[in-house]
């Protein structure tokens, strides 16, 4: 007996797209995603594409209208319903292109529910891009298999960031100067959380004892050697899902 094919294929290709999905909705697609699916993935007329919006969940649809540089993709059935991500922020200085980036892409990976750039006075970037890391964001989670992205915020001032600290919230922060074990840390303080990593060269004095002040904020220390900000950012982060989000 002939095995029946696996729905949708294995080896369909992803793309996040911006047209809300539903059952016979038509998306059309060109530009650079339309050169992915056409001239990189060399899909045909009735192929699969997996789409996923952020709102819909994850849907397959049916390769329609397939031209040069632009297709039309039908939504054909859902096959996965939105995620219910982990409540965890990401709170990061930013630092230099190419390891901010990083950081995008492997919070998106972890399951991140949001990604908050804090401007710090220690910071050696005052800007961002944030159209790129949300390109960076879409590329992980069409590759790694979320149904939505986190939410990227714009950057924010330390000062601003702690002063409308949600009282049901934890924050976590990477304190040089010494805190309690994370482990021991994420173990006692369940919950939605959130952790605060510093820049290059950390926090200084008066910003660590304004974190401090805060009813929430846990100090905690990451170890005996010295991270790079995004090695401490990734590392917190698999930490927390290990003990306290969806890797249980």
């Amino acid at each position: 007996m002939t095995a029946t094919p696996a729905w949708p294929p294995q080896s369909a290709p992803r793309l996040h797209v911006e047209t809300q999905l539903g059952e016979g909705v038509a998306v059309p697609v060109d530009g650079n995603p339309a050169h992915y699916l056409i001239s990189v993935m060399r899909i045909k007329a009735d192929d699969i594409v997996l789409l996923f919006d952020g709102r819909s969940g994850e849907w397959a649809a049916r390769v329609r209208d397939l031209r040069k540089r632009d297709l039309v993709l039908e939504c054909v059935s859902r096959t996965r319903p939105l995620e219910d991500a982990p409540d965890f922020w990401l709170c990061c200085a930013p630092i230099k292109k190419g390891r901010i980036d990083l950081i995008a892409e492997k919070a998106c990976e972890l399951g991140v529910a949001r990604l908050q750039p804090v401007l710090t006075r220690r910071a050696v970037v005052d800007k961002l891009n944030l159209d790129r890391l949300h390109a960076h964001l879409v590329e992980a989670a069409e590759q790694c298999g979320r149904t939505a992205l986190p939410d990227l915020c714009a950057m924010v001032k330390l000062d601003a960031l702690l002063r409308d600290w949600p009282g049901d919230r934890w924050l976590f922060f990477a304190d040089e100067t010494g805190g309690e074990p994370l482990v021991d840390a994420l173990r006692t303080h369940p919950g939605a959380a959130a952790f605060l990593i510093g820049p290059e060269g950390g926090f200084d004095p008066a910003e660590r004892g304004a974190i401090r002040a805060v009813t929430k904020a846990v100090p905690v220390s990451l170890g005996p050697r010295i991270l790079r900000a995004e090695t401490a950012a990734i590392a917190a982060t698999a930490a927390w899902m290990t003990l306290n989000g969806d890797w249980q």
